[in-house]
C-alpha cells in the first residue's frame, strides 16, 4: 500500500503559500505541480475552491449522451439497493445540476447530482470524494461501499480512474473481489470555453463490455 500524497509547502510558489489559506490544494498535491500546471486555469480553479460553513460551487447543464447496453441497464437497477449511484434511466437532453458542498465529517466533499426525467421526479446521486485510502484519494457512494481513485492530467483534462472497490466495516477496508466488481471507471473533466466544462463517465467490464458511458456539459454558476 503506497503512502498518501503529502503537501510540501515549501515546495509551493511563494504567492500559493500566502493564498494556501484560501483555497484548497489537496488536488494539486495529490497530481503533482508538474501536471497541475498543464491543466486550463478555470479546471485548476474548480477543484481549489475552499468549500467550508454553507459555501458551495454550483454547476448548471444538461445531459448530453447516455447509453447503456442490457449488463449496464441491470447493474444500475441492482445498485438501487445502495442509493442508486449509477443513472436509472437514459434520457438525454435534459437538465442537469451539480453541487459540491463540505462533507463535515471527514473534510472531503459532497457531489450531488441531480439529472432531470421526463417522466416522473429528477433521480440524485450522493457520493463523497474523500482524501483517503491507498491512493490519497477515493470516492464514497454509501453503505460501506467506496472506489479509490488515481488522477491524473491527460491532453489538458482532469482524469480520474478506479483502481479497485472496497467494503469498509467500521476500521476494515475489505478489497472487493472481482467478480463482485462493476469494471473500470473512468471520469473526464474537460474544459469547453471559459466557464464551461465536459463532464464524461465511462465504465466498462472486461466480460460485459462497455456497460455505461454518460456526458454532460456544464457552466459555472458565479456569485
Amino acid at each position: 500500500m503506497s503512502a498518501q500524497p503529502r503537501l510540501d509547502a515549501q515546495a509551493l510558489p511563494t504567492e500559493t503559500r500566502s493564498a494556501s489559506r484560501l483555497v484548497d490544494l489537496r488536488f494539486r498535491a495529490l497530481l503533482g505541480p508538474v501536471e497541475w500546471e498543464t491543466l486550463p486555469a478555470d479546471v485548476r480553479r474548480r477543484f481549489s475552491k475552499r468549500l467550508s460553513g454553507s459555501d458551495a460551487a454550483i454547476y448548471v447543464g444538461r445531459i448530453t449522451e447516455l447509453a447503456m447496453n442490457r449488463a449496464g441497464r441491470m447493474l444500475s437497477q441492482v445498485l438501487r439497493v445502495i442509493g442508486a449511484p449509477l443513472p436509472i434511466c437514459l434520457d438525454t437532453d435534459v437538465a442537469s445540476v451539480v453541487t459540491v458542498t463540505e462533507d463535515a465529517a471527514t473534510g472531503g466533499q459532497i457531489w450531488t447530482r441531480l439529472y432531470a426525467r421526463r417522466d416522473g421526479f429528477p433521480q440524485v446521486i450522493h457520493s463523497a470524494k474523500r482524501f483517503a485510502g491507498p491512493t490519497g484519494l477515493e470516492e464514497y457512494v454509501g453503505y460501506g461501499v467506496a472506489m479509490p481513485l488515481t488522477l491524473s492530467a491527460e491532453e489538458g483534462a482532469l482524469v480520474f480512474r478506479s483502481a479497485g472497490y472496497v467494503l469498509r466495516l467500521g476500521r476494515f477496508r475489505l478489497p472487493l473481489p472481482g467478480w463482485l466488481s462493476p469494471g473500470a471507471l473512468t471520469v473526464i473533466h474537460r474544459e469547453t470555453g471559459e466557464g464551461a466544462f465536459e463532464f464524461t463517465l465511462d465504465l466498462r467490464h472486461p466480460l460485459f463490455g462497455a456497460l455505461l458511458r454518460q456526458s454532460g456539459s456544464y457552466r459555472d454558476q458565479r456569485a
